[in-house]
């Protein structure tokens, strides 16, 4: 049978390999930039194109369907968080293309790689490997748990 964990044990366990101060704070940095990044990866692949879509149809926008069902089964309420947060990303990645001329999918894998170096430098320092190493599902934990520092902060129950 399979282990069945909370978000609180998740977040728990993605807190035991952050606890040095400057890898928190480089956590901070890359963690929302490489989710965008991702998104912005993800918004570069077209769909078909159809009379509804409006250029807002594309493979991130239908990634989200997996991404809200997990958070889901973990809460509700840091749903609502991660699902206003990839809202937000597509808009960065929507004004993205309006305005700048150079292609999203470049920029998008640019700053991936800086941040993922940030991510690493940040563990040798804390002197702990990736949390995702462990388990792949911690990549999307990561995310949830800078999230569960802002529900704190407003004093919101997750």
């Amino acid at each position: 049978m399979p282990e069945t964990r909370s978000m609180q044990d998740w977040l728990d366990a993605y807190g035991e390999s952050h606890q040095n101060t400057l890898n928190k704070k480089i956590h901070w940095i890359a963690v929302p930039l490489i989710f965008l990044t991702i998104v912005g990866m993800l918004w570069s692949i077209p769909l078909p194109e159809t009379q509804w879509n409006l250029q807002l149809i594309n493979v991130a926008t239908v990634m989200l369907i997996p991404v809200i069902i997990f958070y889901a089964r973990l809460s509700i309420s840091l749903t609502v968080g991660m699902t206003l947060w990839c809202i937000f990303c597509f808009a960065v990645c929507f004004l993205y293309e309006q305005y700048i001329d150079f292609p999203l999918w470049q920029s998008s894998i640019i700053i991936f790689v800086l941040a993922w170096i940030g991510q690493f430098y940040g563990h040798k320092v804390e002197g702990k490997k990736p949390s995702f190493f462990e388990d792949i599902q911690f990549l999307m934990i990561g995310p949830a748990w800078l999230m569960s520092f802002i529900y704190i902060k407003l004093g919101i129950k997750y």
